[in-house]
């Protein structure tokens, strides 16, 4: 045993390196045709792909000599056969692989060290701050917003099986571990339709229920236990935010039925929760004057839940009335026996209410100017509109009245918009004003975008005063970051506006989204301008006396603001609005960081704590001097040129769409929305930047992660500034986090895959662009950093993405292999029936390197 090794990268070694080893060898039995071969033929395989690309082959001669070496298939149907067996294989190796990291996280992580609640109840007492905790305890807040965008999809089914294997494993039950893999194996985890947004949100239920619910209540319960007089039962420290059936941002699918039916479902599923709970207390509060009350409620629960024809009236309110009754009888004749059971679901409610997660929706700027194109058509807008200046639009808009009836505008997503805002009336009223109370802007890129959104309320009978909703800006390309105080200040400038604000306690919303910012600026200039635009926002809200609240569209990669999250909101100081930290948790991040219960609470834990601590130790530490700000600027800038250059290349759009995967993710079936915005060829433009970023993984050249930062840091060390650099990296935790977080993005690069283009006659210059930047981004960041590899900080995580990266090794040479054998037919025009199964093996792989990418990288 290596004593010198932290005891965290001990136990992931014991726990899940090794145990993988060991249940690895059980896929032998599992049920799959030939399975017996398959495994050890995937094995071979496997070492095939590591030496081959150590010599430099390509994948086209990696596959070529296995199937002539090892194996005795001579035609494409028996080859693609086994290579179809091998995907199987590897996907149900990384389920293995992730169940076993979720059984284990208690053991490589410390639950009660830094950045969590233990930590912080210790932190307060030592620097006597608990009445300045007590303050931020009343207005703090965070909230996760839980969207299904396509990053990961497992079917409920698969989900479920994850689940219990993980317990299995905890338990070292070797024989359920054997049935549940076999229960894998039969399971299929593609599906062969496109899942509806209806799907889309089960599936994210299916969290809210089995994690969220349990994880949120215990956090509640701890800090109450341990603030007693701090924590405001009023104002949870957690809410739950989301998405599926309400964002219909270039989603055609997704109708205000959907909204109404996936409000329901919310609904029904937290009162499935508290109706457990109470099944629950039964069992406990056996005590006089208590039992006729739980039943009583119990009964309400149950008739909302089953019987649908007897109008039941279940509020919030209601069940707390209720359980407060409970509380006191217990109080004043039973000495408090089981109390605790009472005060948890008391907690619960105040967190979950009767709607479990508040339901967003989202629609594009663009769909709102096309309604308003068509309003001009008709008497409610005067001639000319089109034609106006903004200001002028917005005195129109201002002067707008409710329309005696909806206008049919002969467009399905034009009418559905206002439908939609209907719609928010109905869930209002049903579930309660905290249930729907949001509408996001993609795109906003002025104050009529959000006028105009407000005008959409007036139109459909809200009262210009008393709109129960927040108008949300999107704010999302480097230009647009650097314009949003433009925006905010006229906003808060307008009369009307501002009246809606006062209505709204003051508090406006903005939403910031890196994965476009990246992909529009690149991975510095991208995080920069969000930073700077945080500030310039914080600013110009205080100068108007509004409380600015952030709202970050992050997904799982540093790419799309993923990474070590906690360590950037801990790192924001002084200048930024801390109010609360909101936040999208979506694909590979919600089953990574909150799978299971254990993950959940420690992530939630570590972000309460980073906002927290933010404002109570350090502030001026964590916020950066002017002199950090302008060497920050000046390495954003530098990368934004390398950056800008790279997309600018002429081969750009071409390598993405014959190169990588690109055009076959839709195929993947794993999201409902469509790959890009609108029809016709695909653009930069309209392209999403969840496949964009995607297909620069499967490639394994992470561009969005870390493209510019070596020239960047080349420059500085040109100009003799390399020295600055490295003292800000040692300072400022937010560069340190960037840093990190490019780290992990280089780390997950492999350019030997395709090295074969190093010397091709059309992307030969374009791929050496892409790998001389990657080799000086690293050869730089290990001057930065003065470590000797990549990740050197994080021997766990390191671990972790290594062994991930062997496993996928094999479906990333599949695919690139299969990807060849199509550029080949297409050009020879060959019509070739094995085409079809290449363009399979191509989807296939992408599903499961999809799934695989649970590093946050």
């Amino acid at each position: 045993m290596n004593h010198s090794e932290p005891q965290s990268l001990r136990n992931f070694k014991n726990y899940v390196a090794l145990r993988f080893q060991l249940y690895n060898s059980l896929f032998t039995s599992l049920p799959f045709q030939r399975i017996e071969k398959t495994g050890i033929l995937l094995s071979l395989f496997g070492n095939n792909c590591e030496e081959g690309f150590s010599l430099g082959k390509s994948p086209k001669a990696i596959i070529e000599d296995f199937f002539a070496t090892q194996t005795a298939f001579k035609n494409d149907d028996q080859q693609a056969n086994l290579l179809f067996r091998f995907i199987q294989y590897a996907e149900r190796q990384v389920v293995l692989f992730d169940a076993l990291e979720d059984a284990s996280f208690s053991k490589v992580n410390d639950m009660g060290g830094s950045g969590t609640l233990k930590q912080l109840q210790m932190q307060v007492a030592t620097h006597q701050k608990e009445e300045e905790l007590k303050r931020l305890f009343h207005r703090f807040a965070v909230e996760l917003v839980l969207t299904a965008h396509p990053t990961q999809f497992y079917p409920p089914e698969v989900l479920g099986i994850i689940h219990d294997l993980s317990k299995a494993l905890i338990d070292n039950n070797a024989t359920l571990v054997d049935t549940y893999l076999q229960q894998l194996g039969k399971t299929p985890f593609l599906k062969k339709k496109k899942p509806t947004p209806f799907d889309e949100a089960k599936s994210l239920i299916w969290f809210l229920e089995n994690v969220f619910y349990q994880a949120c209540g215990s956090i509640m319960t701890f800090l109450k236990n341990q603030f007693p007089q701090s924590v405001d039962e009023a104002h949870p420290v957690i809410k739950m935010g989301f998405w599926p059936g309400g964002d219909r941002d270039g989603n055609p699918y997704v109708l205000s039925d959907t909204t109404i039916k996936v409000a329901g479902a919310l609904r029904t599923a937290i009162l499935k929760c508290y109706h457990r709970d109470l099944q629950l207390l039964r069992r406990r509060l056996t005590f006089k004057g208590i039992e006729d009350l739980l039943v009583s409620l119990e009964s309400q629960l149950y008739d909302a839940l089953f019987n649908p024809e007897i109008k039941t009236e279940i509020t919030k309110n209601s069940l707390l009335e209720v359980l407060g009754r409970i509380r006191a009888i217990i109080l004043e004749q039973h000495n408090g026996l089981f109390i605790h059971l009472v005060d948890d679901l008391i907690l619960k409610l105040h967190i979950f209410g009767i709607y479990f997660a508040s339901l967003d929706i989202r629609q594009d700027s663009s769909i709102h100017r096309k309604i308003y194109n068509r309003l001009t058509e008709t008497d409610v807008l005067p001639d000319g509109y089109n034609l106006m200046k903004d200001n002028e639009k917005i005195r129109i808009l201002s002067g707008l009245s409710a329309m005696e009836e909806i206008i049919n505008l002969e467009d399905e997503v034009m009418n559905d918009t206002f439908e939609s805002v209907r719609a928010i009336k109905q869930i209002q009223k049903e579930n309660g004003e905290v249930a729907c109370n949001r509408y996001i802007i993609s795109h906003a890129t002025s104050a009529l975008d959000v006028m105009q959104v407000y005008g959409l309320f007036i139109m459909c009978g809200w009262p210009k005063d008393k709109v129960t909703v927040d108008i949300v800006p999107l704010i999302e390309t480097v230009e647009d970051l650097h314009n949003a105080k433009k925006i905010l200040e006229q906003l808060y400038k307008d009369k009307l506006y501002r009246n809606h604000l006062k209505f709204r306690k003051n508090v406006q919303t903005v939403m910031l989204g890196f994965s476009d910012g990246s992909k529009d600026g690149g991975y510095l200039m991208g995080n920069w301008s969000i930073f700077k635009a945080k500030e310039m926002l914080t600013a110009i809200s205080k100068k108007y006396d509004v409380e600015v609240i952030f709202f970050d569209g992050r997904g799982g990669p540093p790419a799309r603001g993923g990474g070590k999250t906690h360590k950037f909101y801990a790192s924001m100081g002084k200048n930024i609005s801390n109010k609360e930290i909101q936040l999208t948790i979506q694909g590979q991040t919600v089953s990574a960081n909150f799978g299971t219960i254990e993950s959940a609470r420690y992530n939630l834990e570590q972000l309460v704590h980073a906002g927290l601590s933010n404002d109570l130790f350090n502030q001026k530490e964590k916020t950066l001097k002017p002199s950090d700000e302008r060497l920050l600027q000046q390495l954003a800038d530098e990368s934004f040129r390398a950056y800008t250059a790279l997309k600018q290349h002429p081969r750009f759009m071409d390598y993405l769409l014959e190169i990588s995967p690109l055009k076959y993710y839709s195929a993947t079936n794993i999201g409902s929305r469509p790959t890009k915005r609108g029809s016709g060829k695909m653009t930069m433009e309209d392209l999403r930047a969840i496949p964009f970023v995607a297909s620069w993984s499967q490639l394994k050249q992470n561009i969005t992660g870390f493209y510019g930062v070596g020239t960047a840091l080349q420059k500085a060390e040109k100009n003799g500034q390399l020295k600055k650099v490295q003292q800000l990296y040692n300072r400022s935790l937010f560069f340190r986090t960037l840093i990190d977080n490019c780290e992990m993005a280089m780390k997950k690069c492999f350019f030997p895959l395709t090295d074969f283009l190093s010397h091709d006659k059309k992307f030969g210059s374009f791929w050496r662009m892409i790998h001389n930047e990657y080799e000086l981004s690293v050869k730089m960041v290990l001057r930065l950093t003065e470590h000797t590899s990549l990740m050197q900080q994080y021997p766990v995580e390191e671990l972790s993405v290594s062994m991930r990266e062997r496993i996928i090794l094999p479906l990333l040479t599949i695919q690139q292999y299969a990807m060849f054998r199509i550029r080949e037919m297409e050009k020879t025009g060959q019509d070739n029936k094995m085409k079809s199964v290449y363009e399979k093996l191509v989807t296939r792989c992408s599903f499961g390197l999809i799934n695989a990418g649970r590093n946050s990288a």
